[in-house]
């Protein structure tokens, strides 16, 4: 295969893949607790062309770039008044852990979003938005007596956060090289608050433009080659 036309082929793919992850940020622009992403590229195989001449050094040839992975910008977000009973902002790092009793997952949530869920006839404990349970320090159910209660409601972070996995529903699910969440004893919790999304609308918008730029050179790459090869098809 034409290796002009290759390295376009694959740039072009790349490219539509960072302008994905820019409108999902977009589109989560309103989302509590969300956190911004952004596409990381990697050089592809490069090869090695002989001189035509001694004197001349050897030529290295790369064959274009993919995005091979996501970052999450963990950054906080804006604390948005709501003045609602069971809304909590978490002030500094951590994450508030979540249990869904049908699959037996533990996950990790920056959305604070939650309500008062019945299980049983008349018991009530801490519940988010998807409904999954929150857990408190000891990583237990949190019982609901009365709305004006303080809760004991656990912040959790790890050591390392490379690697965590975005799930939908604004959930993180750590890997093996996050290590065991460790608890934080020294983190503000805001009652009445919730933490808005930290994606930077201009600055997407400004690397939507330059992403769609992008592929379109790729674009009109992939169509000379396509010429030129027509054309050497067309002399023989």
């Amino acid at each position: 295969m034409n290796i002009a036309f290759y390295t376009a082929a694959v740039g072009a793919n790349a490219q539509q893949t960072r302008l994905d992850t820019i409108a999902n940020n977009m589109a989560n622009l309103q989302t509590d607790g969300y956190k911004a992403q952004s596409a990381i590229f990697s050089d592809l195989l490069y090869s090695n062309m002989k001189a035509q001449s001694p004197n001349d050094g050897d030529l290295t040839v790369g064959s274009g770039a993919c995005a091979g992975r996501t970052n999450i910008n963990f950054e906080s977000g804006p604390l948005l008044i709501t003045d609602g009973t069971f809304d909590y902002a978490i002030q500094g790092d951590g994450y508030f852990a979540t249990y869904n009793m049908l699959d037996d997952q533990l996950s990790y949530t920056r959305n604070g979003n939650f309500h008062k869920a019945q299980m049983g006839e008349n018991a009530f404990y801490l519940a988010a938005q998807n409904g999954n349970f929150v857990l408190d320090s000891n990583m237990e159910l949190i019982p609901i007596n009365s709305n004006d209660e303080d809760l004991d409601i656990g912040i959790f972070d790890f050591a390392n956060k490379s690697g965590i996995l975005l799930q939908g529903e604004n959930r993180f699910l750590p890997v093996a090289q996050n290590g065991q969440p460790i608890l934080q004893t020294d983190i503000t919790l805001k009652r009445g608050y919730l933490e808005g999304s930290n994606v930077d609308l201009p600055y997407e918008m400004s690397k939507m433009i330059e992403t769609e730029r992008a592929y379109q050179l790729s674009l009109r790459m992939i169509k000379t080659s396509d010429e030129i090869e027509e054309t050497i098809n067309t002399m023989r």
